[in-house]
């Protein structure tokens, strides 16, 4: 118990030298996030009352013209990359300033939700004093906005002057236009001109930021076999239901063990007429119950942390498809969709940073989550070719469902440590 106490006792003065660490003018900027919490909360009502679903184009580009008048008040020079309109997106909002001061900093967000027009509505409403509720306004306008408020408040001291800062807001993270090169060259060429890329997705708690990521990919199983009547089950073939449970029933039992590797049939319909429509990712299905189905689809995705991963899944998927049931056949493709972000040490001295920050707030140590509690997300596209960081965002619970919620007791405190991680970066 006496070891106990002791053991607490220099934690806590540890901690009161961290945060004298703080400089004078880090001390401003704590001040200046702080008086600009209002107006936070103001911009992030305004953005999440904006339906911005992915394929809600217009809406996508309004949220982006709220948040151009922002940047451009900041200084920054703000231009849209528009999308070919075969991509069916809306484009991208980029802001960017130039100077020769410490790092060139890369700073992730996006404009669009999950929640399309066709979705009940849920408009920005406080829960309480603490929790707000609102469509994306944990994933990921509360995000956004913190990039804004962290900016404003160095802005307000003259710190952005002479730096290489990007802030890139893409308006299809949720669902990415075909093909990703084009969707995401524009993205993927700017950030090459950076040292460091940090996303601000949703953070897990003050304690934890994300070094690494899986990917994600779509797999298609298409499953045909003789339709026949009912009775003839099992004596003279298995049917195309049988078939493709079977085959997903197998990848569970090779796969399900693996660390970081996910997969997930998201879609499966089976009958005499069957019909999926890729676009609209919608199936329609025709049959009886005296029929013995000859079509089956499934479509799902595959999430890994390691390309090794992926492809060593896919070959295990693909063997398991190879061995038909009496009476049928198989076959499944793949579709590249998001590479992961792999931990790297680069990666890891950004977390350091990050943690010597919040030490310094006062906040506790920051560590690094586990990469199998995220999906995939933008900053994987660039994960190659910079240090990266990510869950940087803001804190709430029920994200891509309804009454999803942002915790607001936690939110000026993200910024303020947001804010000192550009600014240190930057010096």
């Amino acid at each position: 118990m006496k070891n106990f106490t002791l053991f607490a006792l220099i934690t806590i003065l540890a901690a009161n030298v961290d945060a004298q660490m703080l400089s004078k003018t880090e001390k401003k900027i704590i001040g200046n996030v702080e008086a600009g919490m209002p107006a936070a909360i103001e911009l992030l009502k305004e953005s999440v009352n904006i339906n911005s679903g992915t394929l809600n184009i217009a809406g996508v580009k309004n949220t982006g013209e709220l948040y151009a008048k922002e940047l451009q008040a900041l200084g920054f020079t703000v231009t849209w990359i528009t999308m070919p309109d075969s991509l069916k997106r809306a484009g991208h909002l980029v802001a960017y300033r130039k100077g020769n001061k410490g790092k060139k900093i890369f700073l992730i967000g996006h404009l669009d939700t999950v929640f399309e027009p066709d979705m009940p509505a849920n408009p920005f409403r406080m829960l309480n004093d603490t929790t707000a509720t609102g469509q994306g306004v944990n994933d990921m306008k509360g995000g956004d906005v913190m990039v804004i408020a962290a900016l404003k408040a160095l802005n307000q001291q003259k710190l952005l002057e002479n730096t290489t800062i990007t802030v890139y807001f893409t308006g299809d993270e949720e669902n990415a236009g075909h093909p990703r090169s084009v969707s995401r060259g524009d993205f993927i060429e700017r950030s090459r001109q950076h040292d460091v890329a940090l996303a601000f997705e949703g953070a897990q708690g003050l304690d934890t930021v994300t070094t690494a990521r899986r990917g994600a990919s779509e797999w298609r199983l298409e499953v045909d076999a003789e339709q026949m009547h009912s009775s003839g089950i099992f004596k003279h073939g298995y049917g195309s239901v049988y078939e493709a449970a079977r085959i997903v029933n197998e990848f569970r039992e090779k796969l399900s063990t693996q660390p970081f590797l996910t997969f997930n049939p998201g879609l499966f319909i089976g009958g005499s007429d069957v019909v999926y429509d890729e676009h609209a990712q919608k199936g329609t299905v025709v049959s009886k119950t005296n029929i013995v189905s000859p079509k089956t689809i499934v479509m799902g995705d595959l999430r890994f942390l390691t390309e090794e991963q992926k492809e060593k899944a896919r070959d295990t998927m693909r063997m398991i498809v190879a061995q038909h049931l009496p009476g049928t056949n198989a076959t499944i493709s793949f579709k590249d969709g998001i590479p992961s972000m792999a931990p790297t040490a680069g990666n890891d001295s950004l977390r350091k940073i990050v943690s010597d920050i919040s030490m310094s707030l006062n906040y506790g140590g920051v560590f690094a989550c586990d990469p199998g509690s995220r999906g995939a997300g933008d900053i994987s596209y660039i994960a190659n070719y910079l240090n990266c960081l990510d869950g940087l965002g803001s804190s709430g619970k029920g994200s891509h469902a309804p009454g999803e919620t942002i915790d607001l007791s936690m939110y000026p405190k993200l910024i303020k440590r947001a804010a000192l991680l550009i600014y240190r970066l930057t010096r």
